[in-house]
């Protein structure tokens, strides 16, 4: 009896001192397996944590299709991805490039085939680009892909070795455009930027939110005949889940719109180059948007 006492003590005082309740129950988030994923896996933690009675838990480092294998599963309830990762990848579609209906198509799909709700995208756009020194931009008057056909003859192009040979890669986004590099060499991962910045190559494959590409000062060239697919950022959350616990769905509604391209790469910058955690990255963001208190 004492014991029971003790625990009524504690949480009539917990809800005098700090207006909280018991938790209701737990939600469990996925994060795939780099930075970008990492934050935003902490900022959906800790905006359910402060907005619900929720018990929040976060497993980290999964592989992209192991991760919508864990969703469909209920292995867990809810994560980031991206409409073209579930379009091309997941879905294997290939139809349209616009974003509004990739958006539509594979929202409707994973409502559909595996009672999967895909928020309205956060804000920004993950996608493949294409970027250059900011003193090339200038020079050669580059904004567009198209303006980088123009005087393309003239550069080396560096990637990955899959961006080199890929349908998706640079075969036919030379074709679309209609240019020809003076060459095309395998540079993986973070060398791309200090071999931009080193004049090795002119041109690189970039991820459009990568925060390198601020530390390097690089330009993204517009995608301006829509070559690359769409990989809008969105939340995915399994419907049993929303139907068990409603008081998600208002709060997961917070953050639709409010990432834009410019903020997810400052965020990856303070992470990948100032060397702060994902977690308070999140928190920070969280507060300035008065998310969280």
């Amino acid at each position: 009896m004492r014991k029971v006492g003790s625990v009524i003590a504690l949480l009539i005082i917990c809800g005098m001192l700090f207006g909280c309740s018991p938790r209701s129950g737990t939600v469990v988030l996925g994060a795939k397996d780099y930075t970008e994923q990492y934050i935003l896996g902490n900022i959906l933690a800790l905006l359910i944590e402060n907005n619900t009675n929720m018990n929040v838990t976060l497993k980290t480092d999964l592989a992209s299709d192991v991760i919508f294998a864990a969703i469909r599963t209920g292995v867990i309830d809810a994560y980031v991805d991206y409409t073209g990762t579930v379009y091309g990848n997941y879905l294997s579609l290939s139809e349209t490039k616009n974003p509004i209906e990739v958006f539509d198509i594979t929202s409707r799909a994973i409502r559909n085939n595996y009672d999967l709700h895909m928020y309205k995208p956060l804000g920004f756009d993950n996608s493949y680009g294409l970027a250059v020194r900011y003193d090339i931009a200038t020079e050669y008057g580059l904004r567009t892909i198209s303006d980088l056909a123009e005087v393309s003859e003239d550069f080396v192009i560096g990637g990955s070795a899959e961006f080199l040979i890929r349908s998706d890669g640079v075969p036919n986004l030379k074709r679309l455009y209609e240019m020809r590099f003076s060459n095309e060499i395998i540079v993986d991962g973070i060398k791309r930027y200090s071999a931009v910045s080193d004049g090795e190559i002119q041109v690189t494959e970039v991820f459009t939110t990568d925060g390198h590409l601020l530390a390097h000062s690089l330009v993204i060239l517009e995608d301006d005949r829509h070559f690359f697919l769409p990989y809008q950022g969105v939340v995915i959350v399994r419907d049993e889940i929303l139907e068990k616990h409603p008081e998600l769905q208002p709060v997961l509604e917070k953050l639709s719109g409010l990432i834009t391209d410019e903020i997810m790469r400052s965020l990856n910058y303070r992470v990948d180059v100032l060397g702060e955690t994902p977690e308070d990255v999140a928190e920070s963001f969280l507060r300035e948007n008065n998310l969280i208190i």
